[in-house]
C-alpha cells in the first residue's frame, strides 16, 4: 500500500495514544510546558462525556449531528450503515477502545435556514417557544435533507420536504416538526447501533448547541424511550482533551476520577409519552423519509 502512493514508513509519524507527553513547547511564555493529549473532534466529546464502557454513547448537536457509541476493546464493523472508528486510548499502556459512528447532516442548520431564509422565526431561541405552543406536530413532518440524507441511510438523492400539511398547521407545528427531524434521525442511528452491537442503550448524553434548548431534549427523550443526560459543561470536545491532558501528566489518575469531573451536575430528561404514541410518530417520520427520495 506505501509503495503505491509512493510513501516510505519512516516517513510517517509515529502511532501515539490519547493521553501522553508528546514534548515540551520550546520558547516563548509557555516554554517548558508539557503537550500531553491528542484527540480528534468527536472522540475528544466521547472522552469529555466520560463514554468509557462499552455501551454508552453520546451524540453531539452542532450545525449536524455526530453520535459515537463505544463498542469495547474490539472494533464492530456495521451491517446497517454505520462508520467503524478508532475512539481513544488513554495511556501508552492502555487498550484501545473502538466505536460506531453515525452522523446527521443538517441538525442546528435547519434552525438557521428557518431563521435566515424562510424569516419563521427572529432568533434560534425561539424555536422552543414555538414548538412549546403546540401539543405536538399536528402530523406536518420535516425531513432535512438539504444536502441528502446521511447514517443510516446513506441517500444523496433525497430532498429536504414538509409533509403532513393541513389548513390547522402553524408556525408552532413547523418550529417542532424541525426539532423533531433532528430526534427521528438520532432515533434510526441508535436504532443501528443496536443492531450492529446487540446492546440495548439506556441512556444518551448528549452536548453542542441544540442542547440548549429544553424543547428539544424533552422531544428527544420521548422519540427514544430511554434517558437522556446533559452535562452542564456543553463544551465537551475542549473538555475531553483537557481530560486527556491531565490524565497523562497526573492531574488526574484513572478513568474513574475523570468521570467525576465529566458527569457533575448534569440534567435528565426522561419520555412523557407512551409506547404507542412514540410507535405512530416513528411510522409517520418513515412515510415523510420515503417521500423525501429519488429526487436528485
Amino acid at each position: 500500500c506505501l509503495d503505491f502512493f509512493g510513501v516510505k514508513q519512516g516517513e510517517l509519524p509515529e502511532i501515539r495514544s490519547s493521553a501522553e507527553v508528546y514534548g515540551n513547547i520550546k520558547e516563548g511564555r509557555l516554554a517548558g510546558i508539557p503537550v500531553a493529549g491528542c484527540l480528534g473532534d468527536q472522540q475528544a466529546a466521547m472522552v469529555g462525556q466520560s463514554c468509557f464502557e462499552a455501551g454508552e454513547a453520546k451524540n453531539t448537536y452542532g450545525t449536524g449531528c455526530f453520535m459515537l457509541f463505544n463498542t469495547g476493546e474490539k472494533p464492530i464493523f456495521s451491517k446497517n450503515g454505520l462508520l467503524t472508528t478508532v475512539g481513544y486510548k488513554l495511556g501508552p499502556n492502555a487498550e484501545p477502545k473502538y466505536a460506531l459512528e453515525g452522523s446527521i447532516a443538517v441538525a442546528g442548520s435547519a434552525i438557521q435556514w428557518l431563521r435566515d431564509k424562510i424569516g419563521l422565526i427572529f432568533s434560534a431561541s425561539e424555536i422552543g417557544f414555538l414548538s412549546d405552543s403546540v401539543e405536538d406536530n399536528g402530523g406536518v413532518y420535516f425531513v432535512t435533507a438539504f444536502s441528502g440524507l446521511f447514517a443510516p441511510y446513506w441517500r444523496d438523492d433525497a430532498r429536504g420536504c414538509i409533509v403532513g400539511l393541513t389548513q390547522y398547521a402553524t408556525r408552532g407545528h413547523i418550529a417542532r416538526a424541525t426539532l423533531e427531524s433532528v430526534c427521528y434521525q438520532t432515533r434510526a442511528i441508535l436504532d443501528a447501533m443496536r443492531k450492529d452491537s446487540g446492546t440495548d442503550l439506556r441512556r444518551l448524553r448528549v452536548d453542542g448547541g441544540m442542547t440548549n434548548s429544553e424543547q428539544a431534549m424533552q422531544i428527544q427523550a420521548d422519540i427514544l424511550g430511554i434517558e437522556v443526560v446533559r452535562p452542564e459543561m456543553r463544551e465537551t470536545t475542549a473538555l475531553g482533551a483537557a481530560l486527556a491532558a491531565g490524565l497523562a501528566v497526573g492531574v488526574w489518575e484513572n478513568e474513574a476520577e475523570l468521570r467525576q469531573v465529566a458527569q457533575s451536575n448534569v440534567s435528565a430528561f426522561w419520555s412523557r409519552i407512551d409506547e404507542k404514541k412514540r410507535t405512530e410518530m416513528l411510522e409517520g417520520w418513515k412515510k415523510a423519509v420515503q417521500r423525501s427520495l429519488d429526487w436528485a
